[in-house]
């Protein structure tokens, strides 16, 4: 997925204030937390949920979604092979500035294919920063069932071609760093999951466990 610059007589300019320095701030690390799923999954659920809870945790936390990008950042792109790559190109460039600038980043996208998703997580490692892929792994009869949009309908039909998971390929990650199944759990308990999660990966606090279980509680 690597693009060739089109842009000549650039020059990289380095902040005089460091990541370090950024986090002492927010007294957070910034990450990037990537969702991936067939549509209807649970992705941006799951996303939102997150994002909510960390705030009320006192972590500044932001959702990049795969529907909210296409109303600006990616308005000019449609949903061919090409455009979809694009897609996830920008979005993963995207959230290494906001991991960068100190915020916990949760991306909910498609991404159904490995390079893409190894594309993102390449660029955080090269930048030194923390990249954790999720895979939502909801299975499709339940993605169908859900079907908010009628997008799997229209594509039994034959009237939506390339949809992700009927006449296009969604390749499944092979090493995610968290598996979780909405149909399984609700959103809370998945919320749970992740914050175990990034508590056990030094990305949050210890404390951070009591907390949640006495927003949990509080509910």
């Amino acid at each position: 997925m690597d693009v060739e610059s089109k842009a000549t007589n650039t020059v990289w300019h380095c902040s005089q204030v460091t990541r370090e320095k950024r986090g002492a701030l927010l007294d957070q690390r910034g990450c990037t937390i990537w969702l991936t799923g067939l549509p209807s999954s649970g992705k941006s659920t799951t996303a939102f949920a997150l994002e909510c809870h960390l705030i009320k945790l006192g972590f500044l936390a932001y959702v990049l979604d795969g529907d909210n990008v296409r109303h600006g950042l990616n308005k000019d792109l449609g949903f061919s092979a090409r455009e979809r790559e694009e897609n996830i190109r920008r979005v993963a460039e995207v959230a290494k500035l906001f991991a960068d600038a100190g915020l916990i980043v949760i991306t909910s996208f498609i991404s159904p294919y490995r390079k893409e998703r190894d594309f993102a997580r390449r660029i955080h490692m090269d930048a030194g920063l923390d990249f954790a892929e999720i895979f939502v792994d909801t299975p499709l009869t339940v993605c169908e069932t859900r079907d908010p949009k009628g997008h799997y309908a229209k594509a039994r039909r034959g009237e939506l071609k390339g949809f992700t998971g009927i006449d296009d390929p969604y390749e499944p990650p092979l090493s995610p760093e968290l598996v979780i199944d909405t149909a399984q759990y609700s959103p809370e308990a998945i919320v749970e999951q992740i914050i175990d999660f990034l508590v056990s990966e030094g990305q949050l606090p210890l404390s951070v466990r009591l907390l949640t279980q006495s927003v949990g509680r509080a509910r």
